[in-house]
């Protein structure tokens, strides 16, 4: 017990530092881009009105803040990806439940989760716009078009990957499709769920920015758009800056999920 106590110690004690070295050299790449950037702007290298400056994009934050204009389009960019978010996870999980439950319907309807899955998403946009109007609804609606199909087939191949001899067990012991579905299906295929938001909430921002770019007056993605109409470059990038942030702090929030849900089930 000893021994295996002192190689399970040592195990831990390298994988924790594997980690720290991978953090450091991940801080250590974004340092040195940002200070090349910034150099290279600085010194000329870059025309810095194209590609403008870490330090200008800063002071741009700065000054959005004090007039509070960017709290307005930050808060909207996030309440239509989580909102579409939370409707791409409700709808694929019950749409991917019936299929499971109904097999008939589920080899009518692949074919044309197949054919909607691989549209370019982005093409609709436009005529969402045309069907609903340009307004939020639109938007969200817009970002759950992006993800909803695939997320609905990854979901329906996990839920019949689950074992058969598991199932036959419930049937076995009296219990219905129902009874399966519950104790077993839903309950084992938490991971893949899990992961599934983790794909899906990058997705419905890709969503509502492209829905932002065509019918919004508000947003992260109008941002975008009309300072590059304006050639308010400071404004695009610091705004392309504030998506990688929120898609990190959403994708690191799934994540904390996941452990959380491993940890328990």
């Amino acid at each position: 017990m000893e021994m295996m106590s002192k190689y399970q110690s040592q195990y831990l004690r390298k994988v924790r530092r594997n980690r720290q070295i991978v953090t450091l050299i991940r801080i250590v790449i974004l340092i040195a881009f940002v200070g090349l950037w910034e150099w290279t702007a600085k010194e000329g290298v870059i025309d810095s009105f194209v590609f403008s400056s870490p330090s200008k994009i800063v002071i741009c934050f700065v000054d959005m803040v004090k007039d509070k204009t960017i709290y307005g389009h930050i808060g909207v960019t996030l309440y239509e990806t989580v909102a579409s978010f939370l409707l791409v996870t409700v709808i694929g999980i019950l749409c991917a439940v019936m299929l499971w439950i109904w097999p008939k319907v589920s080899e009518v309807c692949d074919p044309y989760l197949v054919v909607l899955n691989s549209l370019p998403k982005s093409a609709l946009a436009p005529l969402l716009i045309v069907w609903l109007g340009a307004n939020m609804t639109t938007i969200i609606v817009s970002g759950v078009s992006i993800a909803i199909f695939g997320s609905i087939l990854n979901l329906h191949t996990s839920f019949n990957g689950t074992s058969q001899d598991k199932i036959k067990l419930i049937y076995t012991l009296g219990g219905k499709r129902y009874h399966a579905l519950t104790k077993v299906v839903l309950p084992g295929s938490i991971p893949s769920i899990i992961s599934n938001m983790k794909v899906n909430i990058g997705l419905c921002l890709v969503g509502v920015i492209i829905g932002e770019f065509i019918g919004a007056r508000k947003g992260l993605g109008y941002l975008i758009i009309y300072s590059s109409q304006v050639f308010k470059l400071d404004w695009l990038l610091m705004s392309i800056v504030i998506l990688c942030i929120i898609a990190m702090l959403l994708y690191n929030l799934i994540a904390a999920i996941e452990k959380w849900c491993l940890k328990r089930y």
